[in-house]
């Protein structure tokens, strides 16, 4: 037991990790630091910028509600989520890649908050930090034709390098006997999830309507 975390064990019997009152406020701290830190030095004029953090906090809230709403989920973590992803996907679409990744970063400590699992730090900037972070990849994309589609993709798929790192890394030993061995799971069990939401997902926003209001947001946004 320390000041930020408590030590305790889970259903398998693994020690893991719980934030005290003091862990979660210094991750909300954090979490709001970055965030701020993003629209300060991404904003359009390199300079604090309200309308941008409006948009980017108006869309985590979104992610924050659909990532609770789980068409399906995992048995061993991760869900199919109603297209979480793509409302932080949508901040890089927006902003560009600083702010897409620096806004990531500050929801996957959101996350952290929400859903903590840790088994050790570096498992948790892993699974956290650097996976939601990775959704921030879609700024890469901002203005690219078919912008929005391009920047999910990046987004996605560095989640998913992520997701397998941790998968391969830290819950290897949990792989079936099915399975040859952990990388073959863990590529296949996050696949699973992230590619059914993600082609859902695409499904959707190619749909011309709703890529014509979110090509309208886009304008709002700017």
């Amino acid at each position: 037991m320390s000041f930020f975390v408590n030590a305790v064990a889970d259903e398998y019997g693994d020690i893991t990790y719980q934030p005290t009152m003091a862990g979660f406020t210094a991750l909300v701290i954090l979490m709001i630091a970055i965030l701020l830190l993003g629209c300060a030095l991404f904003g359009k004029k390199k300079k604090f910028d309200a309308k941008q953090l409006a948009f980017s906090a108006m869309a985590i809230a979104l992610a924050v509600v659909t990532s609770m709403l789980k068409i399906f989920h995992m048995p061993m973590g991760g869900s199919v989520t109603l297209f979480s992803m793509l409302f932080i996907v949508l901040i890089g679409y927006w902003y560009g890649l600083g702010a897409g990744l620096t806004t990531a970063i500050a929801y996957g400590f959101l996350q952290l908050i929400i859903d903590p699992y840790i088994l050790s730090v570096p498992q948790m900037l892993v699974d956290y930090i650097f996976a939601f972070g990775a959704l921030g990849l879609s700024g890469i994309f901002t203005n690219s034709k078919y912008g929005l589609v391009k920047g999910y993709i990046a987004g996605v798929l560095g989640r998913y390098f992520f997701a397998f790192l941790s998968g391969w890394i830290f819950f290897g030993a949990y792989a079936p006997d099915t399975f040859p061995n952990a990388i073959v799971y863990s590529l296949a069990y996050n696949g699973a999830y992230l590619g059914a939401e993600a082609a859902l997902t695409l499904i959707v926003i190619a749909i011309p309507p709703v890529h014509k209001a979110l090509a309208y947001v886009k304008t709002l946004a700017e």
